[in-house]
């Protein structure tokens, strides 16, 4: 009897073992799918095309925040603490525009991806090191990432702009403020100017 409730036992925690990995396992990048109409809903939708490059824009400004973090936290030495301040008004920017673009996306019967996923396996921004990195490292890395983002929302934007200029318009500010932020951070490693 002993031997049979052992085995029952190892069966059942197999099967639920099974049952979370199944519910856990990873799956591929789908990206961002369209949602039909439904009751009063008949407003403008999004076409495959606007709604991928949206999606596009939102996986980079999701890692943006992301690396920011990174950074954030294993960034050290002279200039550590403005550094580390103003990685802080990066990454709030980033996570704003990021809802603000999977919002605008739901608004048009997008569905936004967000996974960590989804957001690792497209973003077109580079990997940031591990570790601790010095603040001019930081600096440059960050800049790149920036430039990176806003480098995809004006990829995106002609095509955007044509299909619906509402979503054109939220590229805007995301791009003036992004290059903002890649001329303050740049800042803190330039030298003035000969002349």
């Amino acid at each position: 009897m002993a031997s049979t409730t052992k085995t029952t036992s190892k069966t059942k925690s197999k099967a639920k073992a099974d049952s979370v990995a199944k519910r856990t396992k990873r799956r591929p990048a789908g990206g961002a799918g369209l949602t039909a109409e439904q009751n009063a809903e008949s407003g403008f939708r999004a076409s495959r095309t606007l709604s991928e490059n949206l999606q596009k824009v939102l996986v980079d400004l999701i890692e943006l925040s992301l690396q920011g973090k990174q950074a954030h936290w294993n960034v050290v030495g002279r200039n550590f603490r403005d550094t580390h301040k103003q990685l802080d008004e990066v990454i709030a920017a980033a996570r704003t525009f990021s809802d603000t673009v999977a919002e605008r996306m739901r608004a048009l019967h997008a569905l936004p991806d967000g996974r960590s996923d989804t957001v690792a396996e497209t973003t077109t921004l580079p990997e940031f090191p591990a570790g601790e990195v010095s603040t001019s490292d930081v600096v440059d890395l960050v800049t790149e990432r920036i430039e990176g983002a806003v480098s995809t929302c004006r990829d995106v934007h002609d095509a955007v702009d044509e299909e619906d200029p509402t979503s054109a318009d939220i590229l805007h500010a995301i791009i003036e403020s992004l290059e903002q932020f890649a001329w303050m951070v740049s800042a803190e490693n330039r030298v003035p100017a000969a002349g």
